[in-house]
């Protein structure tokens, strides 16, 4: 595989999947996984890389400004410049006075992003960063990771078990299962071909549910209909629950299939007038139908 200067490469894996253990060999760190790994034709040295937990790691007896520094003045250097520099790109750049303790949780992640950044890194790697965030800081925080690659020029690899991160980050994509990359290319093409259940699962949220043997349809790609008429596919259901943020509502319902009396998932855009308890059918377009090999 090949990562490019300043492209986003996120590895997308539920937990146990092998994610942490390809950012530790990314990083140069003590890794059930093995590799060879260069970087223009030469091997891959620590100073090339830096690392980012989920965790805020940030010294916090130090400001802002020394938390950053802290790996130039490891070199022997001082460059209060591209302190402030990199502060302003995280936007902290009127935090610098600061303790960690005096942070909030989306500052404080942006300090540690900040302070690996000045490493100067050819590689920048991320392991879950922001799985402890609101969502909608998560939201801004992913922007500027886009503007970090893009005015840096930094590799960044991203591990997320969120297929909404990895759909709206991602330059490349890497889908990883029980310790291997079961799929790898750009994300539209991944979500559009899987090559098997494993990778259309990873691909969606919530997973994909099982119309036959080996077809499978997408949650938002299910419509919820007081009648099935005009719908290349067309199940009658009955509602076991709803949940909804307004915006969209997920509907868990019973649904007879060519696979069985099994439970799908429908995520439909706005609200519904449905009740628990209550018939409907769930319908798709038979274009829709993922036809990919049944799960091991």
């Amino acid at each position: 595989m090949e990562f490019a200067s300043g492209s986003i490469n996120v590895v997308l894996g539920r937990n146990h999947s092998g994610k942490t253990n390809f950012c530790r060999l990314l990083a140069g760190l003590e890794s059930a996984a093995t590799a060879e790994i260069t970087v223009d034709g030469s091997p891959l040295e620590g100073r090339d890389t830096a690392l980012v937990y989920q965790a805020f790691v940030n010294y916090p007896h130090w400001t802002v400004a020394q938390n950053i520094a802290s790996p130039i003045v490891a070199r022997g250097k001082r460059d209060s410049h591209k302190v402030k520099e990199l502060a302003d790109l995280l936007q902290i750049g009127e935090l610098l006075d600061r303790l960690p303790e005096e942070l909030s949780g989306g500052q404080q992640q942006r300090l540690a992003i900040a302070r690996a950044m000045a490493k100067s890194p050819r590689l920048l790697v991320m392991d879950e960063p922001f799985v402890n965030l609101d969502y909608k800081l998560r939201e801004s925080l992913l922007g500027e990771l886009r503007q970090l690659t893009r005015e840096t020029g930094v590799c960044l690899v991203y591990a997320t078990s969120d297929p909404r991160d990895a759909i709206s980050l991602a330059d490349q994509l890497l889908l990883v299962d029980r310790q291997e990359v079961i799929q790898a290319g750009e994300p539209l093409d991944l979500y559009q071909h899987p090559v098997s259940y494993q990778a259309a699962d990873l691909m969606s949220d919530p997973g994909v549910n099982r119309y036959s043997g080996t077809e499978f349809v997408r949650p938002e790609h299910i419509h919820v209909t007081d009648s099935g008429d005009g719908w290349g596919l067309a199940t009658q259901g009955l509602i076991a629950g709803l949940e909804t943020n307004g915006a969209e509502s997920f509907v868990h319902a019973r649904v007879s299939v060519p696979a069985g009396d099994i439970d799908w998932v429908a995520r439909h855009p706005g609200m519904l007038d449905f009740r628990p308890g209550e018939p409907c059918w769930l319908c798709a377009d038979r274009a829709d139908l993922l036809t990919v090999p049944a799960e091991n």
